[in-house]
């Protein structure tokens, strides 16, 4: 279980270093969401219940994951690059 906490700490790490390129931080958070489901996984099996909650907890990281890449699609478009700094978030 040790394990998992390190391999979050180490993604949320990443994902701080690397905010500048919205790629870079949605593969981070796609890291996140599978260590996670992994835990959520291991839980429900230890208590042997039903894995109906994984399921939806799949797919509701697939849809975070398509509106990411269609959010990054836009953005390459319009801005040209993929980069957070060129946005004015203000």
């Amino acid at each position: 279980m040790t394990n998992f906490f390190s391999y979050i700490f180490f993604s949320l790490v990443t994902l701080i270093l690397v905010r500048k390129h919205y790629l870079m931080s949605l593969i981070s958070l796609e890291l996140i969401f599978i260590i996670l489901f992994i835990m959520f996984y291991f839980y429900l099996n230890f208590f042997m219940f039903e894995y109906f909650f994984g399921l939806i907890y799949l797919i509701l990281g697939v849809c975070e994951a398509s509106l990411g890449l269609s959010m990054l699609v836009y953005l390459v478009r319009s801005v040209g690059s993929d980069y957070l700094d060129i946005l004015n978030l203000c």
